[in-house]
């Protein structure tokens, strides 16, 4: 089944597999565009028991952090279910079936100092596997100044699996990550100044597609009023199999213990309710 939205083309497909990212305009219609800002209000006003906050006490702005929001939320819900969005993880990943891995909230409020460290998503996943990618979609327009996410061009190519890095040093993820025992990355600062980097002024609708090898990070928020309400959204095919070496995300308590048991033995096809379908060839 491909996606037929007449927003991919074949030069969108080979800019992902090449530099690791590509922009997507205009896929998310301004109906799921203001509805799921509602429903991000709505989750910052009643942050849940995996959220957490990287803004220090007595900063300015709010840099906030959430996962798994589609188990209780029925809009997240129903959003990662859309069609857009599963038909653009088809079309990218060519499965004979999507499931849904889970989805992160992260806010970044205006005047928001701390930065999105530079990193790689899959060394954070208990996971294996090719067919692996996220998207993040907007619901606020974005800009260099109010947090959009750069990525180094092509590092996904580079067969590097850095050490995880803690996006906050108030969080409990530190000590977890340390166990994974994984090359740790040289110096963030250099690889940014020394790479190609890519980013996109966005506005609400358009999403970014990455890889979930390819390095990124995202400044600080430092316009005056606006906001930047991101939801990154990760999808899975049929080849992903279950990792359970240490230092992975599920091994925090502060997220484990809102998530049922996960009963995945190491190597196993990634399945169960915790992480459904959403899509068949």
């Amino acid at each position: 089944m491909k996606v037929d939205l007449n927003l991919i083309d074949a030069e969108t497909v080979r800019e992902y597999h090449e530099n690791g990212v590509c922009v997507v305009r205009n896929l998310i219609s301004p109906e799921w565009i203001a509805r799921m800002g509602d429903a991000v209000d709505r989750i910052l006003a009643s942050p849940g028991p995996s959220s957490l906050e990287y803004t220090p006490a007595g900063k300015s702005g709010r840099y906030y952090g959430d996962f798994f929001l589609w188990r209780r939320d029925p809009d997240f819900n129903a959003f990662m279910r859309s069609e857009a969005l599963v038909q653009l993880a088809a079309e990218f990943m060519q499965p004979e079936e999507i499931r849904f891995f889970y989805d992160q909230l992260l806010v970044k409020e205006p005047q928001t100092q701390e930065h999105t460290p530079l990193h790689q998503d899959l060394p954070y996943w208990p996971l294996r596997g090719e067919q692996i990618i996220s998207i993040w979609a907007g619901f606020d327009p974005v800009t260099e100044d109010a947090g959009a996410v750069q990525y180094i061009k092509g590092s996904h190519l580079w067969g590097k699996f850095y050490a995880p890095a803690t996006f906050g040093s108030n969080s409990d993820f530190a000590e977890i990550y340390k166990k994974a025992g994984l090359e740790e990355m040289p110096d963030p600062d250099r690889l940014i100044r020394e790479g190609e980097m890519l980013h996109w002024d966005l506005a609400p609708g358009d999403v970014v597609v990455h890889h979930p090898l390819v390095l990124h990070y995202s400044p600080g928020n430092l316009t005056a009023t606006g906001r930047r309400r991101g939801l990154a959204l990760r999808y899975i095919g049929e080849d992903v199999t279950w990792d359970d070496r240490e230092g992975t995300f599920v091994k925090n308590p502060h997220l484990s213990k809102s998530l049922p048991d996960i009963n995945l033995a190491d190597g196993e096809h990634v399945h169960g309710q915790l992480f459904p379908v959403v899509w068949k060839r």
